[in-house]
């Protein structure tokens, strides 16, 4: 059933129809690096509702994920967010990187990495709903490794319960579930790998002198984080990247305008357009 119209009162009873729009804003999970390194977080899971007003332009920003390291530390992934003059901007915050000691903090935090103690924080900057977890602690001697990356719903596992990514949250705004916001899995020495977390977070890699020593990368427009490599790569190698993000929105079909830009894939859910954004463009109301 569609929301139709509502009128907004402003001064000396002037109106403006504005209509409620359903959002799913997800930011870029983090990039991640060799050396027995934490999985990077999650990109921020945010839902918010808000009133957009007919005629308005808003600019819909969505974040890449970041790169992973090569001799140097991951990056973070991108903010992904909307704005318009007449609402405020709402943003989700990119995921934190491993590479450091411990991981960096973001939407979702990175896993420490071999024998930290702490790890990178969830939901920073800090919003309520929380937009995300934070990532799991590293474990030492007798058998090392890092922790995964946190995730949309959970936090990443420690060391000693698997360094396995946190899991992300199931969304079914377009009329399908699809889980966004896994945290990457956390890098190790010995064989074999560690799970990414649901929701495009990247296998960690617990694997030989080869390939399979690097960390899988985040799945694209889910925010998934990089996943961790191994201890017998160099740093030299190129390690995991993080997953893009992606900008939803369901408005009413009664209140579409079929203005957009940045060509966002458009289908229809009932009474309902859905306008999926995986790269910056704009909607006018």
């Amino acid at each position: 059933m569609s929301f139709g119209y509502q009128v907004l009162g402003f001064g000396s009873g002037a109106g403006v129809a504005s209509y409620s729009v359903e959002m799913l804003i997800v930011a870029g999970g983090g990039g991640s690096v060799s050396h027995v390194q934490g999985g990077a977080g999650a990109g921020g899971y945010r839902t918010p509702t808000s009133d957009l007003v007919l005629g308005t332009d808003y600019t819909v920003t969505v974040g890449g994920g970041g790169a992973g390291g090569t001799g140097a530390p991951g990056n973070p992934g991108g903010v992904s967010s909307i704005a318009g003059a007449d609402i405020t901007t709402v943003e989700s915050a990119g995921g934190g990187w491993s590479g450091t000691n411990p991981g960096t903090s973001g939407g979702s935090g990175a896993g420490g990495n071999e024998g930290a103690t702490t790890a990178g924080e969830g939901n920073t900057p800090v919003v309520s709903p929380s937009q995300g977890n934070d990532g799991g602690v590293g474990g030492g001697s007798p058998s090392p490794g890092a922790g995964g990356g946190g995730g949309a719903a959970q936090v990443g596992q420690a060391k000693t319960a698997g360094a396995g990514g946190g899991d992300g949250t199931s969304n079914s705004i377009t009329g399908s579930a699809v889980t966004y916001g896994g945290g990457g899995g956390g890098g190790g020495s010995a064989p074999g790998t560690t799970p990414g977390g649901a929701g495009g977070g990247g296998n960690g890699s617990r694997g030989v002198p080869s390939a399979q020593g690097v960390g899988q990368s985040g799945q694209a427009n889910t925010g998934g984080g990089g996943g961790g490599g191994s201890n017998y790569l160099h740093s030299a190698n190129p390690q995991s990247s993080g997953g893009s993000g992606v900008v939803i929105l369901k408005v009413p079909t009664d209140n579409y305008s079929g203005s957009t830009t940045g060509s966002p894939t458009v289908s229809t859910d009932g009474d309902y357009t859905i306008l999926k954004f995986t790269g910056t463009g704009s909607l006018t109301g």
